[in-house]
């Protein structure tokens, strides 16, 4: 741990992050925060929900966690603790970090406020309206407010200029950090006989099956353009809001043995499924970053993603990139046979951009001019 009488005090708000039930951006913080190791000039204390500590004890050498009582699930009750029992212990800090996108009503001034994403712009239907109405009503005043933003791509940080018309200098990007993954063959063997894919040629898409997501989009490809192909896809993922819509399409197509959509998984098992397959496919119509193109590309798998938001900028040119149509993508296969040795060593050359290090280098600088 670091030396709290020497270092500066960092407060950092995790109290929205209850682990996995918030997509990309747990993995987003928490390993920016991995990325800060041997930072010394900061003492980090992370205010978090209960069940965060067993979840993340790779940050116990780094950060020192203040758990709550409670596992935050519900919004409402968040709010209050942020409110109260969050302000109560970060007055004094020096420099206060929200991670979940908004900033509480009372706090501490000297506030940096990560935004992920602004896809209720884009995409209100995906929206309940509770949660567009809190978003629509609290991101203006939050941004506003905040006297520091960070964001994961140059495309979140140009949305936020033009929809909120604030200052370039105040938006810092922080790019995403990604550990060097390590492929095993002894576990893609085992994953492969475990979910029944031994023998099996597969296309992986890793998401929660929300909207955004767009899963439905591969299911027609297979109906459609690949339907006398022999390649399977995978889905790995929690559900997500658009879970049952995606069961019953695949139903509907008769696409069961096809379709094999697994669920969440952890670890070394996450990493073995992508290893393991022929290509990641990556169809979101929205994404602030989008990590796991980096993760393939970490594992010598080849990327194909949709040209949507901040996915070209992330892919670079290490992986094929493609409108979002039906014909557009019915030729992926070949093309994947095609250019798959080229793609997967510019997928390792793009992966150095994107280190831990590099991404706690990216905080750290963001800290550390706020603090002048």
């Amino acid at each position: 741990m670091v030396d709290a009488v020497k270092a500066t005090e960092v407060a950092i708000n995790l109290l929205w992050c209850v682990p996995g039930k918030v997509g990309g951006s747990e993995q987003y913080l928490t390993r920016q925060l991995a990325g800060l190791c041997g930072h010394s000039e900061f003492a980090l204390h992370a205010y978090v929900p209960q069940g965060f500590i067993a979840a993340h004890g790779e940050l116990a050498d780094v950060v020192h966690m203040n758990e709550m009582s409670s596992t935050a699930h519900n919004r409402a009750a968040r709010i209050m603790f942020e409110n109260t029992w969050l302000n109560a212990r970060t007055k004094s800090a020096q420099l206060v970090h929200h991670g979940g996108g908004t900033l509480p009503l009372r706090g501490n001034n000297n506030t940096l406020l990560t935004v992920h994403d602004v896809q209720y712009l884009t995409y209100p239907e995906y929206f309940s309206s509770v949660r567009l109405r809190y978003l629509q009503a609290m991101m203006p005043r939050s941004v506003k407010r905040a006297r520091a933003i960070a964001v994961p791509s140059t495309y979140v940080r140009g949305v936020l200029m033009e929809q909120f018309s604030l200052p370039g200098e105040k938006i810092h990007v922080v790019r995403h950090g990604v550990e060097a993954l390590v492929r095993s063959e002894e576990n893609i063997a085992r994953v492969r006989s475990k979910y029944g894919l031994d023998n099996v040629e597969y296309f992986i898409y890793p998401a929660m099956t929300h909207p955004h997501k767009n899963h439905a989009f591969l299911v027609n490809l297979l109906a459609g353009p690949w339907k006398n192909r022999s390649e399977h896809l995978v889905f790995i993922g929690s559900a997500g809001r658009a879970h049952e819509e995606l069961l019953a399409l695949v139903a509907q197509l008769g696409l069961s043995h096809r379709v094999h959509i697994v669920g969440r998984v952890e670890g070394s098992e996450r990493d073995a499924f992508v290893a393991g397959a022929r290509a990641l496919l990556f169809p979101s119509q929205y994404e602030g970053f989008g990590a796991p193109l980096i993760e393939a590309m970490s594992l010598g798998v080849p990327v194909v993603c949709a040209n949507t938001a901040s996915l070209p900028e992330v892919a670079g040119d290490a992986a094929v990139v493609l409108p979002l149509t039906l014909d557009a993508w019915s030729d992926v296969p070949n093309m994947i046979d095609n250019t798959s040795a080229v793609l997967v060593q510019r997928g390792h050359e793009r992966v150095q951009y994107f280190s831990l290090a590099e991404s706690g280098n990216d905080l750290a600088t963001t800290y550390e001019s706020m603090l002048k």
